[in-house]
């Protein structure tokens, strides 16, 4: 596992063929990782569900925070 406390690193994924960088640390790139291999998808479709998730709330945040609540919220029971 990567340090917790590393800076973001962006890179860039494709959300419904249009191409976008968000900034994550490590630690967020890794979890996503493992969560699209769980979920049998590409890291590209998880972002994408997740982003399609956000659009529809009430009060969408951005991209990167809403991975990041995603990933959390996924590992809750």
């Amino acid at each position: 596992m990567t340090d917790a406390y590393h800076p973001p690193v962006k890179r860039s994924v494709e959300i419904a063929g249009h191409k976008t960088s968000i900034s994550l640390e490590p630690l967020f790139w890794d979890m996503l990782k493992d969560a699209a291999a769980d979920q049998d998808m590409s890291v590209n479709a998880l972002v994408g569900k997740i982003d399609a998730e956000r659009i529809r709330s009430s009060t969408p945040p951005g991209l990167a925070s809403a991975i990041r609540v995603w990933l959390v919220t996924a590992r809750l029971p």
